[in-house]
């Protein structure tokens, strides 16, 4: 009887162990996965950049939004093959900046906010430690500091910016 119940519980406790989280929207995962996350205000960002201080500012936008604008020094890689390029080598070094530690500061941006709460929980999976998003996204950036930014000047007439995840 004992070995009836003991598998009967452990039956139990694998079974509610392997139990997803589903969500009814979008709007609502990304809500939970920016309760653990830690935002940075724009200004805070911009004396970052003032001051010097070493930090790795990732767009997790998509080419052709990075390509009309974006934070100088950030590295784009789309929130789509974040997970496949954030820890390789040979991409840091294609992009020009030294491969990052896991325990280095990261702040991630994308439009709003959406994409990078998502891009961070992601990183926070895969063992990255210390990631901030960027509170309103580039979109915050670009009405503080209209001056301070950058764009692809080469890549600047492939035509009008589009919107791409509507986040």
């Amino acid at each position: 009887m004992k070995k009836l119940i003991f598998i009967v519980v452990m039956l139990g406790f694998l079974i509610g162990c392997n139990k997803t989280e589903s969500f009814t929207s979008v709007d609502e995962m990304v809500n939970l996965a920016a309760k653990n996350l830690q935002p940075i205000q724009v200004e805070e960002l911009k004396a970052k950049i003032d001051s010097f201080e070493m930090f790795n500012l990732i767009d997790v936008r998509e080419p052709s939004e990075h390509n009309h604008g974006f934070i100088p020094g950030s590295v784009n890689i789309p929130r789509g093959v974040l997970e496949f390029n954030i820890g390789n080598k040979d991409f840091w070094e294609s992009t020009g900046f030294y491969f990052p530690e896991k325990t280095e500061l990261f702040v991630l941006y994308c439009k709003k906010g959406s994409r990078s709460v998502l891009a961070a929980e992601a990183l926070k999976k895969l063992g990255y430690k210390n990631l901030v998003i960027i509170d309103g996204g580039w979109k915050k950036w670009e009405l503080s500091y209209p001056d301070l930014q950058e764009k692809n000047l080469e890549l600047e007439s492939h035509g009008p910016e589009k919107e791409v995840g509507g986040c």
